[in-house]
């Protein structure tokens, strides 16, 4: 088994993680592929939870994103189970059975039925998962489930996660206070429409199910969808968030737009951040976290899309890997990305330093305050097209020798 990961240089500590009204977790270790740590984490709902997921667009999904898909018209929950290691996918009806066994297992202990079960993998694909491993997981940790267990199931989903994940906002709906906490995991794999990438996002407000579906999708666009690693789409990513209804504030309607609630999407979308953040900061082999801002596109869609090729471009990722201030491949990345661009109008930015403007070298341009720029852990690539006022930010990771010694071994 391939030896632990030393955390990245770009790592975050994990927050302190409040318990949320209506959530107990447990993580246990049932030996699905790691044997020294924990590998199954369970929530536990209370009564009436509501439920939002966003899901892969891969067209290979796994058996837990069918599963969960099939499931969230319900807009209710009561289980979560999420298993590291191996992610059931490319699994055929093994897969899909061990899903369906695991959810009735968890609705008889919990009491609840089924399709109130969503069910999350991770790990290598095209291996069954063993079922009766994690069956036989399930009562212990049912057992454990405790209200102070954020910490332990932010390590237990990780795979090639070198940190824990974790985001804490707190948010006003009318008078009553309310508490957002989420985990992630994801360091390879991550490319929009999300990344091999799961995470869970609980709170203790009482939201309608199509109220929160739209404040989760509104959330995940501005965050996780402008996050790539390698521009790979896994076939397991899941976000999910959780409304337990405990907290006192003013009733929501069914019908309420996602801007009635300014402030709780405000606190959303800054867990859904920090989290996507967090991901591109562990990108496998990572040593620098990038910015990519593209201004003066003809659209926000535009604009996203020529962003997301700088940012993909492996040119680019190694030159900022070696620090090497060489404009040539950004500007090569704007042109290949299919969208309007006039290279006369054309000007690029690193760390604040214009270096090109509208298609030239800038007059007198001094790359040394770039290079100084690029030496840091945290490199700013700002591209105007000169053509309207579409921008976009997205965010990604340099590309070293260290996603290649990852990515050659992870099976072993």
């Amino acid at each position: 088994m391939r030896m632990a990961l030393p955390p990245s240089p770009l790592a975050l500590p994990l927050p302190e993680m409040p318990a949320i009204a209506g959530v107990e977790i447990a993580s246990v270790a049932a030996g699905i592929r790691y044997k020294t740590r924990e590998d199954v984490t369970v929530f536990r709902f209370a009564p009436g939870t509501t439920a939002a997921g966003v899901f892969t667009r891969n067209l290979c999904p796994g058996a837990p994103v069918d599963w969960c898909r099939a499931a969230l018209p319900g807009g209710k929950a009561r289980a979560l189970v999420v298993t590291a290691g191996n992610s059931n996918v490319f699994t055929g009806k093994a897969g899909r059975e061990t899903c369906e066994r695991t959810a009735r297992e968890m609705a008889g202990l919990l009491g609840c039925r089924p399709k109130e079960v969503f069910l999350a993998s991770t790990g290598v694909i095209g291996e069954k998962l063993p079922t009766e491993v994690l069956l036989a997981a399930l009562p212990g940790a049912v057992e454990k489930l405790e209200t102070d267990g954020w910490d332990g199931a932010a390590r237990a989903i990780m795979t090639t996660d070198t940190f824990a994940k974790g985001a804490v906002r707190k948010a006003r709906i009318g008078d009553g206070e309310v508490t957002i906490c989420g985990i992630a995991k994801g360091s390879g794999m991550i490319a929009p429409d999300m990344a091999t990438m799961l995470s869970f996002l609980a709170t203790d407000a009482k939201i309608p199910a199509p109220v929160l579906q739209a404040l989760l999708k509104r959330g995940v666009d501005k965050s996780f969808n402008c996050v790539t690693v390698d521009s790979d789409t896994s076939t397991s990513d899941t976000v999910m968030l959780f409304a337990t209804g405990q907290a006192r504030h003013p009733r929501v309607a069914a019908d309420a737009k996602p801007s009635s609630l300014k402030d709780f999407a405000r606190a959303l979308d800054e867990v859904l951040h920090e989290l996507a953040l967090m991901v591109a900061r562990d990108g496998e082999g990572a040593q620098k976290l990038i910015t990519v801002n593209v201004t003066g596109a003809v659209s926000a869609r535009s604009a996203h899309r020529v962003a997301m090729c700088i940012a993909n471009s492996p040119l680019v990722k190694t030159a900022i890997a070696g620090e090497d201030a060489n404009w040539g491949r950004i500007v090569m990345a704007v042109g290949k990305a299919g969208e309007p661009a006039d290279r006369d109008l054309l000007s690029v930015a690193v760390g604040g330093t214009w270096m090109a403007r509208e298609g030239e070298v800038v007059p007198g341009y001094d790359e040394t305050p770039v290079v100084a720029h690029m030496k840091g852990r945290e490199v700013e690539i700002t591209v105007d097209l000169g053509l309207g006022r579409g921008a976009a930010t997205v965010w990604t990771c340099d590309l070293t020798h260290g996603y290649i010694d990852i990515n050659g071994s992870y099976r072993s």
